[in-house]
């Protein structure tokens, strides 16, 4: 990444390092989130960075230009550094990348206009005609649609496992994948909506063994909106690659939409150089409320956890309530214990996003979520407030009716997405909203 002088074009000058240590104490995240990666001295001495809001950068003279343009198209090894223009990279963006690839350990990070962007570019980056995807199953419906549907069109084929796999389902998936050209392998967990976990230890070991050239080997790609970066970090358990709607709970707000991508370098600058050609980079303004956002991260994420535990504890005891697919009720719930051991080996929380299945069908779930008066009854999650909404007939109503029941996405699951409300409130509101249904 360029410099700081590079970023705000003050040719010369040198910013002062960001403390990534004190002593021999490596500072946490939520520390490195105040300051990391900008100096208030390059920029009239702002405590906070300020909106870099150009379309073009200025060269200090022509032979920069000359030389950023031969890192560019490869004329000079090495790539290029600076600022030129903002399809490319900015002051802001660059800031947030940063900061984005702490949380992960990442080696580097790129910020993208939203979720399906990061991933639509990860997706064209990676494969080409006749290539295959195999993926975990279900993903968001919007991914589904954009492998199936429209990769499809241009010869790139898929295979996919359930979430919830062994390593021997997953060990014949990419058997069979393997008798062609594996491109990329895609993960979700947990799962969208049904909140089931991906083995993704397992999955590594298996392309491990499959792809005995480690140079010919698909790198393995996480989404990891739902749990990242405070309860999960897929890139300790053999992940290469991690994107996010950052949307959610990174921004946390439900006032921004953008995605990010965190992983090697070697694979980050691959998807780069797709993101400058088809100008998915997120905004100036974007990054800047998202800087705003991580700085409060883990609060907003640990009162939500907080928050989800004391609600679905209420949720399990209530006898209009046919299941609860809370993560933290795992270890204790007969029949999950494959699940539970994924969770106690990749999660440090059990997050607060989960299906909640009532008793009846589609019926009875409108009318729950009508009768919510707390809650609101939209579509995502990571909020500051309570969300709910129902998947087989709003974010998932493309996929399938066979599909949708293998995946076991049902007429009568609701999921929910806990704020940072007080939880007695929430308690009081889903009680109410239950005993009208």
């Amino acid at each position: 990444m360029p410099d700081e002088a590079e970023l705000t074009g003050v040719a010369g000058n040198s910013p002062a390092p960001s403390p990534e240590r004190i002593g021999q104490r490596k500072l946490k995240p939520a520390t490195m989130m105040m300051g990391h990666g900008f100096d208030p001295a390059l920029s009239e001495g702002s405590l906070k960075p300020p909106i870099f809001l150009t379309s073009t950068f200025v060269f200090p003279n022509a032979a920069a230009g000359k030389r950023h343009f031969e890192g560019v198209t490869g004329k000079r090894p090495g790539g290029a550094e600076g600022l030129v223009y903002s399809r490319f990279n900015g002051p802001n963006q660059e800031i947030l990348e940063d900061r984005l690839a702490i949380w992960e350990e990442a080696e580097d990070a790129l910020a993208f206009s939203s979720g399906m962007s990061a991933i639509a570019t990860l997706f064209l980056a990676m494969t080409k005609p006749g290539d295959t995807i195999v993926h975990s199953g279900p993903l968001y419906a919007a991914t589904e649609t954009l492998i199936g549907r429209i990769l499809g069109k241009f010869g790139v084929k898929w295979l996919d496992f359930p979430a919830g796999a062994t390593r021997e389902e997953i060990d014949a998936v990419l058997r069979e994948a393997a008798t062609g050209n594996v491109a990329l392998i895609y993960l979700e967990s947990p799962a969208n909506p049904t909140n089931a976990l991906v083995d993704i230890e397992a999955v590594a070991a298996s392309r491990d063994a499959i792809f005995t050239d480690a140079a010919a080997r698909p790198p393995i790609a996480i989404d990891n909106t739902f749990l990242g970066p405070l309860w999960q970090r897929p890139l300790h358990h053999g992940a290469d690659i991690v994107v996010y709607s950052l949307t959610k709970y990174a921004g946390g707000h439900s006032d921004l939409v953008a995605g990010g991508v965190l992983g090697t370098k070697a694979h980050i600058d691959t998807i780069r150089s797709m993101r400058n050609t088809i100008g998915t980079i997120c905004d100036p303004n974007t990054a800047w409320m998202l800087l705003r956002s991580l700085e409060t991260l883990e609060l907003r994420m640990s009162r939500a956890g907080e928050n989800a535990a004391k609600v679905c504890a209420f949720l399990r005891q209530h006898p209009k309530v046919e299941r609860v697919g809370y993560l933290g009720f795992l270890p204790d719930t007969p029949g999950m214990e494959r699940q539970a051991d994924i969770y106690r080996r990749h999660c440090t929380g059990a997050g607060s996003t989960f299906s909640l299945l009532v008793k009846g069908g589609e019926a009875e779930a409108f009318r729950f979520l009508d009768a919510l008066r707390i809650a609101k009854l939209a579509v995502s999650l990571g909020g500051t407030e309570t969300l709910a909404s129902h998947p087989a007939a709003m974010t998932h109503l493309s996929v399938p009716e066979a599909r949708k029941a293998a995946l076991g996405i049902t007429d009568n699951l609701v999921r929910i997405s806990i704020g940072v409300e007080d939880a007695d409130d929430l308690i009081a509101d889903f009680d109410q909203a239950l005993a009208g249904m």
